[in-house]
Parts: structure tokens; C-alpha cells; sequence
């Protein structure tokens, strides 16, 4: 009987708690530019190739959680020209993204389905400067499995939360149209200098998010503004072969607020350079209504290899009680761009 008590405890605190997380703000990876699409709509395309397939899974809260939070990413988008004989690069950005995330003690998921466009301007025949501007819009899924949840009037008084629930429990699937755009801005500094910098908006359209579908102050799904800013800065002559990748990331939904700041190293490999090692860093400082505070430190390790990259990522929560109970998560991600050839071509890289 106790354990039963325990696990229906759990339960409520965890859809307590992690209902401010999946109505009020959005999942979020720490190799954020690992998941281009779901940053930001305008990268959509934006890769020196003609084609890119990517994913990325975010596994956290491990240590503390019989089931951990789960989130993963998986797109595909293409490169392509308006134009077959052109001086000016334009280029048309097209993909496919699928989202979800779970939160396994209530078998809590959110699916989305999004297709992405954008549109990359050249600024000028030298093609060193872009203005790209991106839309997407997707379906996204809500549902939650009840009969992984107990109440109170389910317990028999003897051998545990044996009867039915009499609770007035609303439909547990819903779905709803969501809308994102966003522009990015590239430029070259230099030889080899490479500057990025982007906004997009999130869930403009702001859809109602409630599982009880007949409320009419049914709880809004906040709009998210976010805005990056990137740069890839050789480090020594001409011949370096070790760059600076400095990152900075700000995003607000409601209440909610994050900074995501940082950069790693990137070091060519082999005679040719046709591989490279990454390593680097960032924390991320959050405020919410419960104040602001020091989230998370990010470790990052990650590969090329030809035309394949990959990543690994470590976040070491700061709070108080995340440190005590070594609180974490790690995240994995891949990317494979297809005929890649173009070098010329300015997008950010990994």
C-alpha cells in the first residue's frame, strides 16, 4: 500500500511540475544549433550542400527519475537554386521536421509534424552577405495515458488502487495547428570569418493547449522569441587550422526567460583537413517567476568526419537540490550533408 501512495505522489508532483514545463515553455537542447529547424524556420536549407539529414535526442533527469524526460528531433531539407544559370546564389531552403517529447510518468507526449521554407537572398555578386526569411508550419499532438495515473478513490482499503476512478477526466488526444517564422542574417568576415545572426517566433498564433477542450479560458500556448548569434573566427594565419565558434542564445516564452552563452574549438585533423575535433562550453542562466538563477553548465566533445558530424553533450544542473542529487542531461546529435561541395557557400556550422 505504501509503495502505491508513493507512486500516485509521484505522479501528481510530476504533472505539476511539469506542466508549467510543457504548456507555459518548450523543451530546449543544448546543442541547440544541432536542430536547426526547430530553431529557427530561415535555416531551413541553410548548409553548405545540396541536401541534410539530422536528429538529435536529449535523455534527462535520469538519475532521479525511474523514466526520463525524453526528447528527440529528426529533419531532413534540401538546398536548391531558383535559378539554373544565375550569378547571384539565391537558394531555396525546403524540409521536414519531426518533434516529440515524453515525460514517462504519465506517458506524457507531444508529437509534431512541421514542413519548413525559406527563401536565401544574396546580397551582392560577391555572394558574402545573405538575408535569408523562413516559415513553417506544422500539426502538433497531445496526448497522456491515464491508466498510468491512480487517485485517491481508487484504493480498496486493503490490496491498493484496485477500483475504478470516478475523476471527470477529459479526452487524453488533441491536436493543433502551429505557425513559426524567422529571419537570418550571414555574413563573411574576411577570409575565412564567417558571422550569423537570427530571430524567429514560435507558436505566433498562440493555440489554446488544454486537455479540457470545452474551457473558454483554456490555457494559451505561450509565443517564444528567440534570437542567436554566431561566429566562426580563425585563430592565427591564414593557415590555421583551429577556429573560435562563440554561440549565444536568448529565448523568452511568458514568464520564462534563458540565455544560452558559450563557444567551442574546432581543430582540423589529417593532412587534409577532411576531419575536425570539437570541444567547448556554455552555461545557461534562466529566470521564471520563481526568480533568475544559474541553470546549467554544458560540456560538448564533438566530430566531423568528411561530410558526417556528430555530437555529445553533458548538462550539469546548478540548483541546489539538481547538484545534490547529480541532476543532469545528455544529448546526442548527428547531421549527414549530402554532395557537399561548396565551401564558399557561408551557413553555420556545427
Amino acid at each position: 500500500m505504501q509503495k502505491m501512495t508513493v507512486r500516485c505522489l509521484l505522479s501528481v508532483i510530476a504533472i505539476a511540475a511539469f506542466r508549467v514545463v510543457l504548456v507555459a515553455q518548450d523543451s530546449h537542447y543544448s546543442q541547440f544549433y544541432a536542430a536547426p529547424l526547430t530553431l529557427n524556420p530561415a535555416l531551413t536549407g541553410a548548409f553548405e550542400g545540396r541536401y541534410r539529414v539530422s536528429a538529435i535526442y536529449r535523455d534527462q533527469w535520469r538519475s532521479v527519475l525511474d523514466e526520463p524526460i525524453q526528447s528527440y528531433s529528426v529533419a531532413g531539407d534540401f538546398r536548391f537554386s531558383p535559378r539554373k544559370r544565375r550569378v547571384v546564389e539565391d537558394a531555396i531552403g525546403l524540409g521536414l521536421v519531426f518533434n516529440n517529447d515524453r515525460v514517462g510518468v504519465a506517458d506524457f507526449n507531444t508529437t509534431q509534424i512541421a514542413l519548413s521554407l525559406a527563401y536565401h537572398k544574396s546580397l551582392g555578386v560577391n555572394n558574402d552577405q545573405f538575408l535569408s526569411a523562413g516559415f513553417q508550419a506544422g500539426i502538433t499532438q497531445r496526448n497522456v495515458n491515464y491508466g498510468a495515473l491512480t487517485f485517491q478513490d481508487q484504493f480498496d482499503g486493503f490490496s491498493g488502487y484496485t477500483g475504478a476512478t470516478l475523476e471527470d477526466l477529459p479526452a487524453n488526444n488533441f491536436a493543433y495547428l502551429d505557425l513559426s517564422a524567422g529571419v537570418n542574417y550571414t555574413a563573411k568576415l574576411g577570409r575565412k570569418s564567417n558571422l550569423y545572426a537570427g530571430a524567429a517566433i514560435h507558436h505566433f498564433a498562440q493555440p489554446v493547449v488544454s486537455f479540457d477542450r470545452d474551457k473558454e479560458d483554456g490555457d494559451l500556448l505561450y509565443s517564444r522569441i528567440s534570437a542567436q548569434v554566431a561566429a566562426n573566427l580563425p585563430i592565427g594565419g591564414r593557415q590555421s587550422r583551429v577556429s573560435f565558434l562563440p554561440r549565444v542564445l536568448v529565448a523568452k516564452q511568458g514568464p520564462h526567460f534563458e540565455t544560452t552563452i558559450g563557444g567551442s574549438f574546432r581543430s582540423l585533423m589529417g593532412v587534409n583537413g577532411g576531419s575536425a575535433f570539437h570541444v567547448g562550453s556554455w552555461v545557461r542562466p534562466v529566470r521564471s517567476t520563481s526568480g533568475t538563477n544559474l541553470d546549467a553548465a554544458v560540456a560538448l566533445v564533438g566530430f566531423e568526419v568528411n561530410n558526417v558530424l556528430i555530437g555529445l553533450s553533458y548538462d550539469l544542473n546548478l540548483g541546489a537540490l539538481s547538484a545534490r542529487q547529480r541532476q543532469g542531461a545528455f544529448e546526442i546529435s548527428i547531421a549527414y550533408l549530402g554532395n557537399y561541395a561548396n565551401e564558399g557557400i557561408i551557413c553555420p556550422k556545427f
